[in-house]
Order: structure tokens, then C-alpha cells, then sequence
């Protein structure tokens, strides 16, 4: 598996700058079989075909009307794409315009696939066709920002689930929030309980309503899954990830990487390398 190709929003042209629109024949075209980690989001709706895409080690199975969201920050490759056909939207993290939306973009935890119901899928589908329609319009003035706020009610009709059970206070999202801009150097649940000013107990509580684990738990994850991002597709050694993750040296990172997993960071590698090595069709976003 060759390293991961580190994407940067390019829009095609002036009027499209935190937006851009296409469809699948143009991924078709775009793609060059690789890996992905983009700093943007890609947003595609399924209106016909099959297929796959994997988003961070999870290959995930794509039909009509399901939806795929890939955050600023994943690794993902579209593994099956050839007779599929939909929309894909690519926006960067500050194009959505309403509150709601913004907070929505941000949310580290959502769902990367599911399937719009069919009583949703109607308005769905006329916020995507309006989004469409506006960005053909290529002498719409850009200060109006349309294609911003026409996302922005895509996103709020898509309304994505959370891999996290939504809570209703705003402790496990505060503590979601610190953990996303910490794990690196701080993989203790005590320092977020403090940081935050809650309590210990308090912090649990409210991460396992969420989660249904601990605050260690999810510390540990977050960890876990940035260092099989570096070891796989950035092909870093271990003394390098230990490094970028906080951990004094090679060998404890490799410690804390056996207990979480069960196998050593090596071992991993290798086993995945053998077992997700792109087929002949990927696609490019």
C-alpha cells in the first residue's frame, strides 16, 4: 500500500471557492487507484449502482440513496465506484452558513455512511437538485454566497446520525472538543477532567451515556486510530509515531499500541497492507 496522498482543496475556479459540485463519471475520471486524507469534506449522495467505500480501515458497502460523508482528516479510498451514479459535493470546513450547520461540519463523530430514509429522501433530494442547478449558473455573483447556503440546507435536510449517542447536556461534546485538539500530547482522562472543570465522576458519566465506554476508553481510541493512520498510510515507523503522538519513545508506543489492539504496530501494518492493498477501480476525491 503505498502512502497516503495528502489532498488540498483546489477549487476549479473563483466563483466555487468553498464549494464545488460533480458526479461520478468525473471521479471516474479523476482517479488514480490511491489513498486519500483530505483537508476538505466530501459529500456524496447514491442515486444508482453499487459499490464500496472504506473511510478509515472500515470498507463499507454504498446503494440508492445512501449518503457518504468524509471529514477533514480521514483516510479513505472509494474501493467499487464504476456503475455507481449520484452527486458528490466537496466544501471546505468553513463553508456551511448557519450555526446548526458549522456545529454539524465540526462534529467529529459522524456517521461516514448510512442510508436517507425514504420520507426524507424527497426534501433531500431537492436541496441537492437546487445546489446543482445554482452551481451551473456560472454568472451568479460569488458575494451572494448561494452556494454556501444552499449546502448548508443539503446538510441540514441530510441531518447525518452521530457514531455517539447524542446527549443533552454539553459535557461529553466539550470533552469530545478537547480530546480532538489534545490526544496528541495528553492521553490522560484526568487532565480533560480538569481542563474542563468537571469532576472525575461527572466526566465519566457523561462520556459513558455517549459511548457506552469510558473517558480512557475513548482517549485510547482517538490514539489508536491516528496511529493506524501514520503507520499505514503515512508509513511512518514507530519511533516517528511516537513522536507525533505524545509518547517518549518506540517502545512505549508500541506497548500502548499491543494492549489497545492485542497485536504490535509491525504486525498490523503488515496485515493490513496485505489485506487492503487498493484493487484495479479506486476513485479519487
Amino acid at each position: 500500500m503505498t502512502a497516503v496522498r495528502q489532498q488540498t482543496y483546489q477549487p476549479p475556479d473563483a466563483r466555487s471557492a468553498a464549494v464545488e459540485v460533480f458526479g461520478f463519471d468525473r471521479l471516474r475520471q479523476l482517479n488514480d487507484g490511491g489513498t486519500q486524507r483530505a483537508d476538505f469534506h466530501v459529500l456524496a449522495l447514491i442515486d444508482g449502482g453499487h459499490g464500496r467505500v472504506t473511510v478509515d480501515f472500515e470498507s463499507r458497502p454504498l446503494a440508492p440513496r445512501d449518503a457518504v460523508w468524509i471529514t477533514p482528516g480521514a483516510v479513505h479510498r472509494w474501493d467499487d465506484f464504476a456503475d455507481l451514479t449520484g452527486t458528490l459535493v466537496l466544501f471546505v470546513p468553513t463553508a456551511p452558513v448557519t450555526e446548526a450547520t458549522k456545529r454539524l461540519a465540526a462534529t467529529p463523530d459522524l456517521a461516514s455512511t448510512w442510508a436517507v430514509s425514504a420520507d426524507a429522501w424527497p426534501y433531500v433530494d431537492a436541496a441537492r437538485t437546487h445546489l446543482v442547478f445554482e452551481d451551473g449558473a456560472r454568472t451568479a455573483d460569488p458575494a451572494l454566497a448561494l452556494p454556501q447556503i444552499l449546502l448548508s440546507a443539503l446538510i441540514a435536510r441530510l441531518d447525518p446520525p452521530r457514531t455517539v449517542q447524542m446527549t443533552s447536556g454539553g459535557t461529553f461534546d466539550a470533552f469530545q472538543a478537547a480530546v480532538e485538539s489534545h490526544f496528541r500530547e495528553h492521553h490522560d482522562a484526568g487532565f480533560y477532567a480538569r481542563a474542563l472543570g468537571y469532576a472525575p465522576r461527572t466526566l465519566t458519566r457523561a462520556v459513558q451515556r455517549a459511548t457506552g465506554g469510558s473517558a480512557k476508553a475513548y482517549v485510547v481510541a482517538r490514539i489508536v486510530l491516528e496511529s493506524k493512520r501514520l503507520l499505514v498510510h503515512d508509513a511512518l515507523p514507530a519511533a516517528q509515531v511516537a513522536a507525533e503522538l505524545g509518547f517518549p519513545d518506540a517502545s512505549a508506543f508500541s506497548l500502548f499500541f499491543r494492549t489497545a489492539t492485542g497485536t504490535p504496530p509491525a504486525t498490523w501494518r503488515a496485515a493490513t497492507e496485505a489485506r487492503g492493498r487498493p484493487p484495479s477501480r479506486s476513485s479519487d476525491s
